[in-house]
This record gives C-alpha cells, sequence and structure tokens, in this order.
C-alpha cells in the first residue's frame, strides 16, 4: 500500500477523504480528536506544495442536504488549527465546489459539504456510483485516503474513487492498519479484550473470532445486557441488543477454547437517565424491572481493573456505561485508568470510547494507539476485508472485488 511519501503532489490538486464525523452539539464541536488525528497528512501535503480538496461525511442525512449535518464547524476548526486558508464549498461536486476548487492555490485547503448530502455516495446503483465517483476525481490530480473510521464502508469516496486517481494512504490509515495488523498477528500474553457500549449487533460477530484468540474477554456497557438476556436474566427497562442466541454461543464456545469471558457481576441502575433519578448498585442477575443498566458495578470494576493490570496486550471498544454523564462514567474511567498505567500494548479502538476517555481527562498519549474507527477496527479484527484498504492496495484504474 503507497503512503503519500510515495505520492507526487508537488502544485497538484490532492482530494483527501477524511473521517470528519465528529460530535456536534447546537453547533460546537464536542470531541475534535477526528479532526486532530488528521493534520499530519494534511500539515504534510501542504508543506510539500499541493492544494488540499477535504471530503467527508458526517452523520446520517439520507442523501440529501440538511443543514443538522453540514460541515461549516468542521471546515471553521480545521482553518483554527491549521492555521492556513481554509475555504468552504457549499456543495460537494456542484457549482460551488467547482468554483471554490479552481482557485484553490498551492498551500490552501478547500472543504467540500458532507459527502452523504449526495445520494450517489452510499447507492447501490453501479451508474449511479460512476457519476458521483466521475464527479468527485474531477476535482483532483490524485486521491488520498486517511478516514479510517470510513474504510469498511463500499461508499464511492472510499472505493470508487481510488480507480480512477493515483492513489495512496495517509498517515492516519497507516498508522491504525499497523496497530491493529499488531492485534491481528501474534501479541504478547496475556491478551485482553474490553467490549462495551452499545450497538452489540454489529460487535457481536468480533467475539467469535476472538474467544479464538484473547485470553480474557471482559463484556460491559449495554452490550452485557445481551449476554445478560442470554442466560435468561431480566434486564429490565434496559435495550437488549443482537442475538441473544449468539451471545449464549459464544459464551459456550469461550468455555471450550479457555478464553475467560467475563460479565458484570454488579451494575449501577436508575429509572432513566435523568439527573434526578435515583441510582443503586443491584447484583447483574436481578436488575429491577422498572430499572435499566447505566454502568458497571464497583465490584465489576475493581475485578475487571485486576484483570486488565497483568495484560500485556489489551484492545477496548466501548464505554462501560453511560459516561457522558458524571455519576455513570466510574466504569469507563476504572477501565482507562488501568490502561493507562499498563506497560502492556493498549488499544483504544472507536470514535465514542476515544471521546469518552479523552472527556475523562485522559490524553492519547495514555495508551499504545487510539484508534478512530470503531467499526472499522472491530471488522479488522474479525479477519474482514475492508474495502477502503482493498481499494488503496489496488492498482490504479483497478479497484478489488
Amino acid at each position: 500500500m503507497r503512503t503519500i511519501d510515495d505520492l507526487a503532489v508537488y502544485h497538484r490538486r490532492i482530494l483527501v477523504r477524511l473521517d470528519l464525523n465528529v460530535p456536534i452539539e447546537n453547533g460546537r464541536i464536542t470531541d475534535d480528536g477526528k479532526i486532530r488525528a488528521a493534520l499530519p497528512t494534511l500539515v504534510t501535503l501542504l508543506t510539500r506544495g499541493a492544494a488540499v480538496v477535504v471530503c467527508s461525511h458526517l452523520g446520517r442525512p439520507a442523501g440529501r442536504p440538511d443543514p443538522a449535518y453540514t460541515l461549516t464547524p468542521v471546515a471553521a476548526r480545521l482553518d483554527e488549527l491549521l492555521g492556513c486558508r481554509v475555504t468552504f464549498a457549499a456543495d460537494t461536486v456542484g457549482r460551488c465546489a467547482q468554483t471554490v476548487v479552481k482557485a484553490l492555490r498551492p498551500g490552501e485547503v478547500a472543504v467540500l459539504e458532507n459527502l452523504r448530502f449526495n445520494p450517489g455516495e452510499t447507492s447501490r446503483d453501479g451508474v449511479v456510483r460512476q457519476v458521483f465517483a466521475t464527479q468527485l476525481a474531477a476535482l483532483a490530480d490524485a486521491y488520498v485516503d486517511d478516514a479510517f473510521g470510513a474504510v469498511h464502508r463500499r461508499h464511492v469516496s472510499v472505493y470508487d474513487v481510488a480507480a480512477l486517481l493515483p492513489h495512496a494512504a495517509g498517515y492516519l490509515v497507516q498508522a491504525e492498519n499497523a496497530a491493529l495488523a499488531r492485534l491481528a498477528s501474534v501479541v504478547e500474553r496475556p491478551y485482553a479484550v474490553v467490549l462495551g457500549g452499545a450497538k452489540a449487533a454489529d460487535k457481536l460477530p468480533v467475539v467469535a473470532s476472538l474467544v479464538e484468540r484473547a485470553d480474557r474477554i471482559l463484556i460491559g456497557g449495554a452490550m452485557a445486557c445481551t449476554f445478560l438476556a442470554a442466560q435468561g436474566y431480566p434486564t429490565g427497562l434496559s435495550r437488549v441488543e443482537g442475538d441473544p442466541g449468539a451471545a449464549l454461543n459464544y459464551l459456550g464456545r469461550a468455555a471450550v477454547t479457555g478464553a475467560g469471558l467475563l460479565l458484570p457481576e454488579d451494575v449501577i441502575v436508575a429509572a432513566s437517565r435523568d439527573p434526578d433519578s435515583r441510582a443503586k448498585v443491584v447484583a447483574a442477575h436481578a436488575i429491577p424491572d422498572d430499572q435499566m443498566v447505566l454502568d458497571i458495578g464497583p465490584r465489576t470494576a475493581q475485578r475487571f481493573t485486576a484483570q486488565l493490570v497483568t495484560a500485556k496486550t489489551v484492545f477496548w471498544n466501548g464505554p462501560m456505561g453511560v459516561s457522558e454523564i458524571p455519576r455513570f462514567a466510574g466504569g469507563t474511567r476504572a477501565v482507562a485508568a488501568a490502561l493507562a498505567d499498563s506497560d502492556g500494548f493498549t488499544v483504544v479502538g472507536g470514535g465514542d470510547t476515544a471521546a469518552a476517555v479523552r472527556a475523562l481527562g485522559f490524553p492519547d498519549s495514555s495508551f499504545g494507539h487510539v484508534s478512530t474507527g470503531g467499526g472499522a477496527s472491530l471488522e479488522y479484527l474479525e479477519g474482514r476485508t475492508l474495502p477502503g484498504l482493498a481499494a488503496l492496495a489496488a492498482p490504479l484504474g483497478r479497484v478489488a472485488a
């Protein structure tokens, strides 16, 4: 896979696909970690005399313009961080984008409006995809993908454009690939995996792979409710995602392989997330019908920490609770502290997890690697071929099938 060090960029327009899908509340970016992660690639391209055209998605606007998902705040933040001229195009490939890009000079940056405002980005229609890919490619002389958080998506800006332009990986994609390849090869043991957060349906398949490789798998967050339900325990008002039957199968498989699959012993529950709702600690197998799980309990946090402090390799994806609410952040803080104190190789995987640890005061430097891609990192460890990486590895004019 070529990187930007192998790409001729001087006085050329470079289309750079970034993952700028950052959390925004009331027009304010609450965590700019993904933007900062893209800076090394952007600075290098600008220093080498490139004119940079940035494209990204934000949220799920369903193929049409939606002011709630505009990239305007992101462009403004890039302007602040780069300290150079950043121009915003109010469309993706239309007249505004073409005018802005045409006026772009070496050392300048243009940010296109949200890719997903155009239905072609996620279309399954080959003709529609080809039209959009051709329009994007026409804006530049070469293409760089530094959006690791999107490489598991077979979207036009991730997959199709690479076949139309000289292409290379940015530094972030290179670093992510190296860190996750290390986890997918021979790891130093004990190897511990911590899985939490929501979207259990997306995370359950990776458990099937990890029970064959990891020594310990610690399950917290909303995902734990799926495993508790699989064992026939009540989960109260908690949402059970994914297939409990599959979770039960993985529990059995873990027993066969010897992987220690640990579930919460106790949890913190409340009737709602409301700040005034009374919270209490209960046994994980006795969640009241009128309560929901909002964090792992103190005994579980201690047990998880004890498993992590002796691990030589750790992969963590998903908070242990609703960590954006301080009183439900204890479990996430305990896991983060254990990894920060570890002498082993630690990987924090996923935008939500990374944002959570930063909000709790842990800088990225506290860990071996902080990934920007939750779904991408999970699919990588599951052993799937990621379309974006396959496209970068393919010769010009031919994208891997």
